[in-house]
């Protein structure tokens, strides 16, 4: 086996990586030595390093985080043969179903942006008013960037059930979630996830409660094709409270239907919502 190591110069000659990229990968934890001399701490590695350094840069070449990359190649103690293969495939592709949603919402946002610099209005939302009964929720909150709330809004929504289930209680209503901030790419605000339910649910660790208060909102519906255009929906829905001189009674809000994964493009997935202020 002595006779298969090789020095990290000899690694990067084969891999064509150099030498700065072999070492940050080393100090990640992605590409340990197959062995080190206890002497002199010379790193020596062998085939199995040689070919994982390669699928590094290959996974890097997709644009894989470096923090993702072991999701993709450490799956059972396994990166290259039978189930570990098949699950790091998922995460590969997973990581790729998030970018291009990423992307999508990008773009409406590129669109949205031209809108607003142009002066022009072509994206047009109907907005009404309703009145919102008392309830009881179940909630979870979180500082989060733009990079974070997909992520959040995912994970929230999936604890949240799941404490229902624990306790035996449902929903009354659709998830929702409060923000207490603009999101953006370069600033975060406090974000809370809500599960209204009949049932008198208590706190638990992450897990708060409270009372919403009946109030009546602005909102307008979403369909599946317009959900990557929220920040034209939160814009209009301000824009036409302001214009009505009605006061703001809290934050804006986003509502999720239980169908917006499952819906076609012209299905109702969710709302922008403003609460007004009584009188």
């Amino acid at each position: 086996m002595q006779e298969d190591m090789i020095t990290i110069g000899e690694l990067a000659a084969r891999t064509r990586l150099s030498l700065k990229a072999l070492r940050l990968y080393g100090a990640r934890g992605l590409l340990p030595p197959a062995l080190v001399d206890p002497r002199t701490g010379v790193r020596r590695y062998g085939p199995a390093q040689v070919e994982r350094a390669r699928r590094i840069a290959l996974l890097r070449a997709a644009g894989l985080p470096l923090a993702r990359i072991p999701a993709v190649l450490d799956v059972d103690g396994d990166a290259a043969e039978g189930a570990g293969a098949g699950a790091g495939e998922r995460a590969l592709l997973a990581y790729w179903r998030e970018r291009e949603a990423e992307h999508a919402a990008r773009r409406e946002a590129v669109g949205y942006a031209r809108e607003v610099l142009t002066g022009r209005s072509t994206t047009m939302f109907e907005i009404a008013e309703r009145d919102v009964p008392e309830q009881h929720v179940l909630f979870v909150r979180r500082h989060v960037d733009a990079a974070a709330l997909p992520g959040f809004l995912a994970e929230a929504g999936e604890s949240l059930l799941g404490r229902l289930r624990e306790v035996d209680a449902c929903l009354s209503g659709p998830l929702f979630a409060v923000f207490h901030g603009l999101v953006g790419e370069d600033c975060d605000a406090l974000v809370e996830v809500c599960a209204p339910t009949p049932n008198a649910v208590g706190p638990h660790g992450p897990f708060g409660v409270r009372i919403e208060a009946a109030h009546r909102e602005a909102y307008t519906a979403l369909p599946r094709r317009g959900f990557a255009a929220m920040a034209a929906a939160h814009d209009a829905v301000g824009a036409w409270v302001a214009a009505r001189g009605y006061r703001r009674g809290g934050p804006n809000r986003e509502v999720y239907y239980p169908n917006w994964a499952t819906a076609g493009p012209e299905e109702h997935v969710a709302d922008v919502a403003v609460p007004l202020a009584a009188g």
